[in-house]
């Protein structure tokens, strides 16, 4: 049979299995496995798998995973995340909306040691939900802005997004942390003009504070925020001077973290214990996801169906602008019903071949695609950070949740239309830092 039939009834295959419940990493490493004993023999396939899952497992670079989400953990043990939010909001406070805008600049100084959208919701969930309660914001405003604000985890380095994308992809895990730092800002900021704007065009949804804050007193909540400065800078600091490797940096930030949570007293066995469990299962689920889908690839690769589907789009007499546009739509149309990492793992095998026939810069698309699997995060009905909110505010119902957060997908999009227009956005940093490292 014709390796590409062959490619493309295992792909339908690999669907199939997943409508049928079947986890995504045993769903694409099943149908890569039956693949290449096809197209090559079942002495080829047998050892593909258990040697593909102890390489991944065992590749030292992607030890920055755990150490990463360890990092987020004992920031949100030792108190730094109240902090956070009590700072933004002394210096917030008076804008329209400002309790919003402060939940989103605590939501991006939190993404700064965390790496986890959906735990940069869950923290924030937690602490900033129940103040708009108590000030009259309107739930849906509310939710809306914590939702989209936890997306920054999955933007602003150290970001487990880039990770995966560069495992995946092949491409250096610093320059695409390095790259997310401007579009990830720069998001933020915008997140809370979306906040301001919708206060301003409709002040019931927040009541203005009633309370001032003196210069003294907001110069006196910075202490707040120095730990996850001090932490952010000398993880990315490190990286970009050479001192040590994301995984190392990751390992450094997570013991800093560490210490702060001891000097603090807030670290107890209980908390360990229940951080360094999300750890292992948070990354034992991204490892297998990638070890399902490396095995999928290699089968890919024997059907040629991406080196063919690249050669096949860069020979068509259009824009690759325009062959772009149509992967950033089906992104976001996945985007509606997988989530972020699946969604990457699924893809990428596929598409990447294809951005690179194109001429496209990797680290470029890293960010974009990063962006788009962001959109996922909050739109339904799959949204993981919509379901996490609704978890903290069980008094709001699921589809004011849901409308809160859809306002928050445009602003995204147009940073990804800027990103394509003006790439310099998400290369200027790694370029003038790395260079070719």
């Amino acid at each position: 049979m014709d390796p590409i039939i062959v490619g493309i009834i295992g792909t339908f295959l690999a669907i199939l299995l997943l409508l049928l419940g079947m986890p995504i990493a045993l769903a694409l490493m099943l149908t890569g496995f039956l693949g290449i004993w096809h197209l090559s023999s079942l002495n080829a396939a047998l050892p593909v798998a258990a040697r593909t899952v102890y390489s991944v497992a065992s590749h030292y670079a992607y030890m920055v995973i755990p150490l990463f989400l360890l990092m987020g953990a004992f920031a949100n043990s030792s108190g730094l995340i109240d902090n956070l939010y009590k700072t933004f909001d002394k210096w917030l406070r008076k804008l329209p909306g400002g309790l919003g805008a402060a939940t989103i600049a605590a939501c991006a100084g939190f993404s700064a040691v965390s790496g986890s959208a959906v735990a940069t919701a869950a923290a924030m969930g937690t602490i900033a939900y129940p103040e708009m309660k108590k000030y009259n914001y309107s739930p849906r405003l509310a939710t809306g802005t914590i939702a989209a604000g936890g997306t920054l985890g999955f933007l602003i380095p150290p970001s487990i997004g880039f990770v995966v994308y560069g495992m995946l992809a092949e491409q250096s895990i610093g320059r695409l942390l390095i790259a997310g730092i401007i579009p990830g800002l720069t998001l933020a900021v915008t997140f809370i003009a979306i906040v301001v704007l919708q206060v301003r065009l409709n002040p019931s949804l927040a009541p203005t504070s009633p309370e001032t804050v003196s210069w003294r007193e907001k110069v006196s909540a910075l202490k707040g925020v120095w730990e996850i400065l001090l932490v952010f800078l000398v993880v990315m600091g490190g990286i970009y001077l050479g001192w040590f490797s994301p995984t190392e940096a990751g390992a450094t930030g997570a013991t800093l973290l560490f210490f702060v949570a001891l000097a603090k007293r807030k670290l107890t066995f209980d908390s360990l214990f229940k951080s360094m469990q999300e750890s292992i299962r948070v990354s034992v689920m991204v490892l297998f996801l990638v070890a399902g889908a490396t095995v999928f690839s290699y089968f890919l690769a024997l059907s040629t169906i991406p080196a063919q589907l690249a050669g096949w789009v860069v020979g068509l007499e259009v824009s690759p602008y325009v062959v772009l546009s149509i992967i950033l739509v089906v992104f976001l149309f996945l985007g509606c019903f997988i989530d972020a990492v699946s969604m990457m793992v699924l893809t990428l095998p596929v598409i990447f071949p294809v951005i690179l026939g194109l001429g496209f810069d990797p680290i470029f698309f890293g960010v974009v695609c990063v962006l788009m699997m962001q959109v996922g995060l909050i739109t339904p009905p799959m949204g993981l950070n919509l379901y996490t909110i609704a978890g903290s505010a069980k008094d709001v119902p699921l589809e004011d949740i849901f409308a809160g957060a859809m306002p928050f997908v445009i602003p995204i999009l147009i940073i990804v239309v800027l990103i394509t227009i003006f790439p310099g956005i998400a290369l200027f940093l790694p370029d003038m830092m790395l260079g070719g490292r």
